[in-house]
């Protein structure tokens, strides 16, 4: 079993989370005592009844069959960037 501080969770957790993919377990160590033990899950997580989005559905609600000339865009591209400082 490796061993890891809190440190090293918060600042490496790349390092630790590539040892749990690889079967091990690493205890977590506070002030030089275990404090908690990490395993690897058994098998990854997946989303659970996620709900397929329909991107283009929404994208027509929003603006139907508007088509925005390119002098439009630039014009709201203009409007967001006053005010900004390059």
């Amino acid at each position: 079993m490796k061993t890891a501080t809190v440190a090293d969770l918060r600042n490496n957790f790349r390092r630790l989370s590539s040892w749990l993919e690889h079967g091990e377990s690493v205890q977590i160590l506070k002030r030089g005592r275990a404090f908690a033990r990490l395993t690897a899950e058994g098998t990854p997580c997946s989303p659970v009844n996620a709900p397929e989005i329909d991107f283009m559905a929404q994208l027509h609600e929003v603006w139907g069959d508007r088509m925005l000339t390119a002098e439009q865009v630039t014009a709201m591209r203009e409007a967001e960037l006053e005010g900004v400082d390059a």
